[in-house]
C-alpha cells in the first residue's frame, strides 16, 4: 500500500511541479491542453491532468485527486497506474474527439475517472470492500455527478463525463482481470 500511495503523491508533486512552473509563465504551459479534432491538441491528452488555468484551479483540483486516488490506489499499484493510464488516455481522446473549440485543462476529468472507476468497481466486483469504498466516496463527492451538465461557462462538462465514462470503462475492463 505504501507503493501505491507513493505513485499518488508522485502525481501530485508532478501536478504543483508544473502549476509552479506555469504561474510565472502566465499560465502559457496551459496552451498545451486537449484543443478537440485538432493534431497539436493531441498533446494535451497525456498533458491535460498536469495543466491548469489558474492556481485556484490546482487548489480545487489537488484535494479530490489526492482522496479519490487514494480510495483507487488501496487495491495497488498495479491497479492505480492501469485506472490512471486508462482514464487519462481514453478519457482524454474521448474529449478530444467531442469536446467543444477551446482548450481543455485540469485534472477535474481524471477526477471524475476516479469516481467513475469506484463505482464502477463496487458495481463490479460486488464486494463488501468495493460497495464500502464506493459508498464513502459517493458520501463525499457524490455532488460531483452535476459537474457532467453543462451549466458553468468556462467549464469542461465534456471532460468530467469522458472521464465519468472512461473511468467506469477502466471498472468493467480491469474487474474482468481480476
Amino acid at each position: 500500500m505504501k507503493s501505491a500511495l507513493f505513485f499518488v503523491a508522485g502525481l501530485l508533486a508532478a501536478m504543483w511541479v508544473v502549476g509552479l512552473a506555469n504561474l510565472p509563465l502566465d499560465y502559457k504551459l496551459s496552451e498545451f491542453g486537449i484543443v478537440p479534432r485538432t493534431v497539436d491538441g493531441l498533446i494535451g491528452i497525456p498533458l491535460s491532468p498536469f495543466l491548469h488555468a489558474s492556481f485556484d484551479h490546482l487548489l480545487v483540483n489537488s484535494l479530490p485527486v489526492a482522496f479519490l486516488g487514494t480510495l483507487v490506489a488501496i487495491q495497488g499499484k498495479r491497479t492505480f497506474l492501469l485506472a490512471t493510464a486508462f482514464i487519462v488516455f481514453a478519457g482524454g481522446g474521448a474529449l478530444w474527439v467531442v469536446g467543444r473549440h477551446g482548450t481543455h485543462v485540469g485534472a477535474s476529468g481524471l477526477i471524475f475517472g476516479y469516481f467513475g472507476y469506484l463505482v464502477g468497481r463496487a458495481w463490479y466486483d460486488r464486494s463488501l470492500s468495493s460497495i464500502l469504498v464506493a459508498v464513502i466516496m459517493v458520501v463525499v463527492y457524490g455532488g460531483i455527478v452535476f459537474g457532467v451538465l453543462p451549466s458553468t461557462p468556462g467549464v469542461s462538462w465534456e471532460g468530467h463525463l469522458t472521464g465519468l465514462i472512461a473511468g467506469v470503462l477502466a471498472a468493467r475492463t480491469m474487474w474482468k482481470r481480476d
